[in-house]
């Protein structure tokens, strides 16, 4: 959605409320894989997977933009971005979902595997953040630090990383996040 909303496009998608956890069968009809996102076209065509939508979004209407000319420096920044924030976002998530198990050796192993991904991933924004909220990479690593701070808020990132801290701070407020950020509990 932070995509449909930063090109101006949001109006024309309906949300959906759903569980993927429990495998709807309205879920599975468009996904297979029972994970959302899935976005469903007008002409029952689904799409799922945040970067196939994001780049399909980015064909949708007259202006484009998200994903520059492949082959460009541009490219170059804002695709390893985008893949630096889903790996982000995987070790995040890969670490949610073992919470409140029980820990033998090798779990806590992986756990702590995927806790030093993104710590390195941040690290490694930190050193050369992104600029504006303009491009899939942005966005992608902007959604990636709110899912941190709505999941891992007990973990404060920032202050380690005060000029990541600062952009996300500037484009938290843009429509993009603060439409779609998570309700404060």
């Amino acid at each position: 959605m932070a995509c449909a909303i930063a090109r101006g496009i949001d109006n024309r998608i309906t949300t959906v409320a759903t569980d993927p956890h429990s495998s709807p069968a309205s879920l599975l009809q468009d996904n297979p894989l029972s994970k959302i996102p899935c976005l469903v076209l007008e002409d029952g065509t689904a799409i799922y997977d945040s970067p196939v939508i994001c780049e399909y979004l980015d064909t949708v209407g007259e202006a484009t933009g998200l994903f520059p000319s492949s082959g460009t420096p541009r490219w170059i920044r804002i695709s390893v971005m985008h893949a630096l924030a889903d790996g982000i976002m995987d070790a995040a998530v890969f670490r949610r979902m073992r919470f409140g198990k029980p820990e033998d050796e090798t779990r806590a192993h992986f756990l702590a595997r995927q806790k030093a991904a993104v710590e390195r991933g941040l690290a490694t924004l930190e050193a050369d953040p992104p600029q504006g909220l303009t491009d899939i990479g942005a966005i992608a690593v902007a959604c990636a630090l709110g899912y941190l701070d709505f999941r891992f808020g007990h973990e404060p990132w920032r202050p380690a990383h005060p000029r990541l801290a600062a952009w996300f701070a500037q484009v938290s407020e843009l429509p993009p996040l603060a439409r779609t950020a998570p309700p404060k509990a």
